[in-house]
């Protein structure tokens, strides 16, 4: 299920841990799609971590021209954490996402060079390891059909990368799934084809949804 959006982001939670001279950078990239959502899982990390020296965030909601971009240094000398791995996010291409890497001090000071090559290389780490997904407008529709359909019609569903959420099977099947937007049409059409115009399609709720890179 993919349309020409290109609204790449993370297909869910990454992790990774690099040590700098004894100190240690404990790396957490997640999706998020609200700066709520971005502050709650800092608070998250902080919760999960709270004996470590610092945790600094990024991140990036939204895609282009609408996108809301924040740092922070949290704590460690201005510029030597928030904006490298803020400029690692905005050269990955990944929107609605949030890094936060959380140090412990090992006991030698890195110095705001060394810092800024620990914590950039730390987001590159976990940029390289995430898994992407693409945000892809679709809609819920149901189909109330006859029986002798259904087979084919779910195999239709799935051909045009749609996913069967419910089924329920009465006087006729009703079942609902989830198209993209982009096949819409053509679907209709080939559902007309396929039942010579007997089936009957509503269309119910406009959303979004993730679709892991190499799902088609």
């Amino acid at each position: 299920m993919t349309d020409n959006s290109k609204n790449f982001v993370p297909a869910g939670e990454t992790r990774s841990d690099l040590y700098v001279q004894r100190s240690r950078f404990i790396g957490s990239l997640e999706q998020v799609s609200s700066v709520d959502e971005a502050r709650a899982y800092i608070r998250t990390i902080q919760k999960e971590f709270p004996d470590a020296s610092h945790h600094v965030p990024a991140f990036i909601i939204g895609h282009g021209a609408t996108q809301i971009a924040h740092c922070s240094d949290a704590g460690e000398p201005s510029g030597s954490a928030g904006r490298p791995i803020l400029a690692v996010l905005q050269g990955s291409g990944l929107g609605d996402v949030i890094v936060v890497i959380t140090r412990y001090f090992g006991g030698t000071k890195l110095g705001i060079g060394g810092l800024v090559r620990a914590y950039g290389d730390s987001a590159r780490d976990l940029v390289a390891k995430t898994k992407r997904a693409q945000k892809v407008r679709a809609i819920t529709v149901t189909i109330n059909f006859d029986y002798p359909f259904v087979d084919r019609i779910r195999s239709m569903v799935v051909a045009n990368s749609g996913q069967i959420k419910e089924e329920s099977f009465e006087v006729h099947v009703m079942m609902t799934a989830i198209l993209p937007i982009s096949i819409l049409e053509d679907f209709e059409n080939k559902l007309s084809e396929l039942t010579n115009g007997t089936a009957n399609m509503t269309k119910m709720e406009y959303i979004e949804v993730l679709v892991p890179l190499g799902s088609e």
